[in-house]
């Protein structure tokens, strides 16, 4: 929450309209010496161009600037953010990213496949907030992008970088399952759980799905797979990150879901058929349910001030006003 500490010092902001009302009714104006020559016959003083007239009222306007982030500093701008720290684990969830150039088909909703994924994977990190959360990627290799950690604006900003083709074509869906595992296996967090999220069967990799799977229930890890995509022929469009040579046309899908649905099976988890926005919706709303755990926390008060902002921009005016009316205007300050 952003508040100012010292709200009365605004009324010191009326001193501006006070002044310049004061000085226009000749009651307070700048000292001055006239100087009257008898035999002076010319014409009054005018401003030579337009750049002078601009730079007196850039001058005075700049003034008024510095004054005014006086009057801010002196208020003192605070914002107040509360974070919730965790006292206790939560669940450990790993996700498997599909990656293969197929995944930039658009048939959910306006979205690609992978940007639909990408969007719920940020929709789950919001929901399961005190949840370590860790991310791998795959198509014809798997990397593992995240280890698990609490670090969410760290794995925000790296999913972020995700994108189709980075690894190939292809679907290594055993190689991304076991590199999951590998890293959670080791984890003492109460629950984890596996979110693989691809649109195709596995056709790369040296490890059989099915061995991964059953790997998952011997390390009591939930495995949850969302096959995302529609069949037929549906727009595709996307840049191949190694050539940056473009891919742009229709794509035939002959999406099978038969396959990826036995896989859960075999790691005794649940398959959602993800065709839609709203049915992943609820897809990830229920596996965040399931995962969710009751942790015990506490509120961290943080206040983090902002007059010094205020004084640099000041400063910073004071500098142009002094500038702009000692060497271009040639006033005496």
């Amino acid at each position: 929450m952003f508040e100012f500490e010292n709200p009365p010092a605004f009324f010191l902001l009326l001193l501006i309209p006070v002044l310049y009302i004061l000085r226009y009714i000749k009651i307070f104006s700048r000292l001055s010496l006239p100087l009257n020559l008898s035999d002076w016959n010319g014409s009054n003083f005018k401003w030579k161009g337009n750049a002078r007239k601009f730079l007196s009222v850039f001058g005075r306007v700049v003034c008024v600037l510095f004054y005014i982030c006086l009057v801010f500093a002196y208020a003192d701008p605070v914002f107040h953010l509360q974070q919730k720290v965790y006292s206790s684990k939560g669940a450990s969830i790993v996700f498997v990213l599909d990656v293969s150039p197929s995944m930039a088909a658009k048939d959910i909703g306006s979205q690609s496949r992978l940007e639909a994924a990408k969007n719920s994977i940020v929709s789950m990190a919001e929901m399961n907030s005190g949840s370590e959360l860790g991310l791998v990627v795959m198509a014809e290799n798997a990397a593992v992008l995240v280890s698990p950690t609490m670090d969410r604006k760290f794995f925000l900003n790296r999913l972020k970088t995700v994108s189709v083709g980075e690894l190939g074509d292809g679907t290594a869906i055993g190689t991304g399952l076991s590199s999951a595992i590998y890293h959670l296996e080791k984890s003492k967090s109460p629950k984890k759980s596996i979110v693989l999220i691809t649109d195709g069967e596995n056709n790369s990799g040296a490890v059989h799905p099915h061995t991964a799977a059953r790997l998952a229930v011997n390390k009591d890890i939930s495995l949850y797979i969302l096959g995302v995509g529609t069949r037929g022929v549906v727009p595709i469009d996307y840049v191949d990150p190694k050539s940056n040579k473009i891919y742009s046309g229709y794509l035939e899908s002959k999406f099978d879901t038969s396959s990826i649905a036995r896989i859960a099976s075999e790691g005794n988890g649940k398959f959602f058929e993800i065709e839609s926005i709203s049915a992943l919706s609820q897809a990830i709303s229920s596996i965040s349910k399931s995962e969710n755990i009751a942790q015990s926390y506490y509120i961290k008060n943080q206040d983090i001030f902002y007059y010094r902002y205020f004084l640099i921009a000041a400063v910073v005016f004071a500098c142009i006003a002094w500038i702009v009316r000692r060497f271009l205007l040639q006033e005496t300050l």
